[in-house]
């Protein structure tokens, strides 16, 4: 009786040894005043990350002293060991203290005493006038690159331009620049400028967050994301998409990247 006692017991540490060395599910709760959505979540140990959802929710697997690391532009970043109770619960809530960038006052202009009248009286200056105050119509859209100008400017040539030979109106900037091929070289530079455009605003967003769980010697960095730019659905997996869809992209280009290295050095 006394040794089936002990073999139980035995059975029970092995059992719960095994439960904590093992990777499982975990479902958390990010809290916090601001924004709760798309805040990183990194598992710094296993390298996997996640997001959370519009309430702060959020599911990564982890296993025992493991580490997340969650954080956003918003708050400030947190670390969290997994400890055998987060393991034992499968859950873990989070409570981010917001970021606040404190700027040294400044005072522009002149200071102002309180008194209505008197600090009318005192400011200098006339008020901006803009299109609409003379009855003007204006564009309110994102203002275009130079080359996208070009662009506009060299026009593209299309057959049904040649109807207006008939009337004496054809326009020959299309067709020139067709010829040439200025059209194409322009059209070619717009979307360089805009895979340029996309990859620095996805390396500025993301980059800290993304190293963090994927390793890389600090000067192969911005060759990453340059080989990212260059796969032909860059901008498909990238534009207007969620940082969530964004680093599953870049995780599946850090594996080639890796493999690259790898065989160059063979």
């Amino acid at each position: 009786m006394k040794k089936n006692k002990w073999v139980l017991i035995l059975f029970m540490l092995i059992g719960g040894h095994c439960v904590f060395s093992q990777s499982i599910e975990i479902f958390g709760k990010v809290l916090s005043k601001n924004n709760l959505e798309n805040i990183h979540v990194i598992n710094k140990t296993a390298q996997v990350f996640t997001i959370t959802d519009i309430n702060g929710h959020f599911k990564i697997t982890a296993k025992l002293n493991d580490t997340l690391k969650v954080s956003s532009v918003q708050h400030k970043t947190k670390e969290i060991l997994i400890s055998k109770e987060i393991i034992t619960a499968k859950a873990v809530s989070v409570i981010l203290e917001a970021q606040i960038n404190e700027l040294d006052e400044v005072i522009v202009g002149k200071v102002l005493s309180g008194d209505l009248l008197s600090d009318i009286k005192n400011v200098e200056g006339t008020p901006p006038i803009n299109f609409y105050d003379v009855g003007i119509p204006g564009y309110t859209g994102k203002p275009a690159t130079q080359s996208e100008r070009r662009l506009s400017e060299a026009g593209e040539f299309r057959p049904k331009m040649l109807l207006g030979a008939l009337t004496g109106g054809i326009p020959l900037n299309p067709i020139l620049n067709g010829i040439s091929g200025r059209t194409k070289m322009l059209k070619n530079r717009v979307k360089i400028e805009e895979k340029e455009a996309l990859m620095q605003s996805v390396k500025s967003k993301l980059a800290k967050d993304f190293f963090a769980s994927n390793p890389l010697e600090d000067h192969l960095k911005m060759d990453f994301f340059y080989f990212c730019a260059d796969d032909k659905n860059f901008i498909k997996h990238c534009k207007n998409q969620t940082d969530f869809k964004i680093l599953i992209f870049l995780r599946m280009k850090y594996k080639q990247y890796l493999e690259n290295l790898n065989s160059t050095k063979k």
